[in-house]
């Protein structure tokens, strides 16, 4: 009001057209944002989702491919609407801060993004799954949770082991599991002078007799090797990884061999280290007088 009452007019006309046009650019850039983002999002995704699904993929990596998937449309569907409504400058400025807070990111966050990857790969590949016993540089476990980052075990002591899975990735990994057979196999030592076939024919007759041995193929002692004080001969049964536990089997077979070869008589003879050469006995005495 002082304003006008001191002759001053303010046009408010001019202010008009580029509130319009603020206004106008806003809403073009709302609609084809929702637009382009729900379309995205209902064709695109849906199609991603479904086709690796037919691809018989893990729900866990569909899972993460949809997120993914969501997040780029929602990215591409921003930059199109701004780029749409005009907004080419502020587009541009995004674009180049993106790019250096990619970069820094990636720097730091190297460790964690190879683990992802090889989390992608080692569900992709199914090495192993939930449930199986697996080995690798020197440890065990039993597979209990697998996600993209981490995979989680328990340990045969019931610890919970949590490994990075480039280090799984980048390791020889056993599956113990794997196959619908096993092999167990044990050395048993004799004496050089006991009847090899005789307690070859103990440890198959034993080996027959352990619940979950297999009866094809059958059990067998070949002798493998000639140690320095016994004669080696390795007791082998087949087993059924699914249904029966190796260290178990592992546990009765040596304890029935064990107690079979006492009854028998078969001698499992104990480390031992024959010395030859002379020892030179001298007079402590003898030795002081002459030095003095």
């Amino acid at each position: 009001m002082a304003l006008i009452q001191q002759g001053v007019s303010i046009d408010l006309q001019q202010y008009i057209p580029g509130l319009v046009n603020a206004i106008v650019t806003t809403l073009l850039f709302v609609v084809v944002f929702l637009v382009v983002y729900r379309l995205g999002r209902s064709v695109v995704t849906r199609a991603v989702e479904s086709s690796l699904k037919r691809q018989d993929f893990d729900e866990t990596l569909v899972r993460f491919a949809v997120s993914l998937t969501v997040g780029v449309m929602t990215v591409f569907a921003a930059a199109l609407a701004a780029a749409i409504a005009g907004f080419g400058t502020v587009l541009a400025a995004f674009a180049t801060l993106g790019g250096a807070l990619t970069l820094a990111v990636g720097f730091a966050a190297q460790d964690l993004i190879a683990n992802f990857v090889a989390g992608v790969f080692v569900i992709k590949d199914k090495t192993f799954t939930v449930g199986d016993w697996i080995e690798w540089e020197e440890n065990d476990g039993v597979v209990r949770e697998i996600h993209l980052r981490v995979t989680k075990l328990d340990t045969l002591d019931n610890q919970l082991m949590t490994v990075p899975n480039s280090d799984l990735a980048n390791a020889a990994v056993i599956n113990n599991v794997a196959n619908d057979r096993r092999r167990v196999s044990i050395g048993f030592g004799i004496e050089y002078d006991e009847d090899i076939a005789r307690a070859r024919n103990a440890v198959v007759e034993e080996g027959a007799r352990i619940d979950g041995a297999l009866d094809v193929p059958k059990p067998t002692a070949p002798l493998v090797e000639l140690g320095d004080s016994a004669v080696v001969l390795s007791g082998r049964v087949w087993i059924d990884p699914s249904e029966s536990s190796y260290a178990a089997v592992r546990s009765q077979f040596t304890e029935a061999v064990k107690r079979r070869f006492d009854a028998e008589g078969i001698d499992i003879p104990y480390p031992n280290t024959e010395l030859s050469g002379g020892l030179e006995v001298t007079n402590v005495a003898s030795a002081e007088s002459t030095r003095d």
